[in-house]
């Protein structure tokens, strides 16, 4: 007798099959998506239904990029969750303040957030037996969308709307997402048509430049970079300074949408 499992002939299997996106953009849906994200930035089910419109090749290109850095293979076969750590307040409550998991644990605590809350965004509209699959462009899909807090804390953008700009224009520079650039360029015309928005769309062509001098961030042990002190990792990991952000008073940088 056999030592594997075996599936009875004519049985359906157990997981489902995994069908990569298509790289084919959807313009029109992902048009419709942004105008919603404009009038709300907290609708953030808005974000993820731009990034399945637009970013199909997206998770493909950088897994295989990911391989070909010198940790990428071991961080891919690892295949850690990353929501489970950001989540687990024992694990996070190792790392003192001034450490990037210090830092990520006070702010999200303070926030109100959490890493699954932001996962039940991105599967809202999808047929709940096809997302989470074990595959490696889906898993590397979750990597990405789970760090985008963490991102918050390593680049010192806020999450008011125009450090939510400011971000996705990092995240375009890093991941080159399409779906990032549109939120990005959307949330600039609105403070421009807002008048007076110069100054929002400085501060978001600058989170473009950092995200382009920066090291590649999904290539990152996040388990150790949890550890590392944020001014230090920000100066290892090149992420330069914000002037153009930092010089917008608070009271003008919700006039902008951005990923909440």
């Amino acid at each position: 007798m056999s030592d594997f499992p075996t599936t009875p002939e004519g049985a359906a299997p157990s997981v489902p099959t995994f069908a990569p996106p298509s790289a084919k953009m959807d313009i029109p849906r992902a048009l419709r998506a942004l105008r919603a994200l404009l009038r709300d930035k907290e609708n953030t089910t808005q974000v993820f239904e731009i990034m399945r419109a637009l970013n199909g090749g997206s998770a493909p290109r950088n897994y295989r990029r990911l391989l070909s850095t010198p940790q990428g293979g071991r961080i891919a076969y690892e295949h850690h969750e990353l929501i489970e750590l950001l989540d687990d307040d024992q694990a996070m409550s190792i790392y003192p303040l001034g450490t990037v998991g210090g830092e990520y644990l006070a702010w999200r605590k303070a926030e109100g957030l959490s890493a699954e809350g932001l996962a039940q965004e991105s599967r809202k509209g999808l047929d709940l037996s096809k997302v989470e699959l074990r595959h490696p462009y889906a898993w590397f899909g979750r990597r990405i969308r789970d760090s985008h807090d963490l991102w918050h804390i390593v680049s010192g953008y806020g999450r008011d709307g125009l450090g939510e700009a400011c971000l996705v224009a990092f995240s375009f520079a890093q991941t080159r997402g399409p779906g990032w650039a549109v939120i990005a360029i959307g949330a600039g015309i609105k403070a421009l048509r807002l008048g007076g928005g110069q100054e929002h769309v400085a501060a978001i062509w600058e989170g473009y430049r950092r995200g382009r001098k920066a090291a590649w961030l999904p290539g990152e042990d996040y388990r150790a970079l949890l550890a590392e002190p944020v001014e230090s990792a920000r100066r290892r990991l090149g992420i330069v300074p914000s002037p153009q952000y930092d010089a917008v008073p608070p009271e003008r940088r919700d006039r902008v949408a951005g990923m909440g």
